[in-house]
């Protein structure tokens, strides 16, 4: 999977996870620096399921697990 591919898929999964469109979890990953993170982290993060992405995107904008 190419970096924009996986990059779309999470913006996809999570807008769809939180209920919020494609681009507003677009917009948000990007002022939260989270775009450059899938960019420099994607050798580790692209092994990761999309249940555990969730987690972890839900944790970098500061969400309880729970919610």
């Amino acid at each position: 999977m190419s970096k924009i591919s996986f990059t779309v898929c999470c913006v996809e999964f999570y807008a769809n996870h939180i209920g919020k469109t494609g681009p507003e979890v677009y917009a948000a990953f990007k002022e939260s620096g989270l775009l450059k993170e899938l960019d420099d982290g994607y050798e580790d993060l692209h092994g990761m399921g999309m249940e555990a992405l969730m987690l972890l995107f839900d944790e970098w904008f500061g969400k309880e697990a729970s919610q």
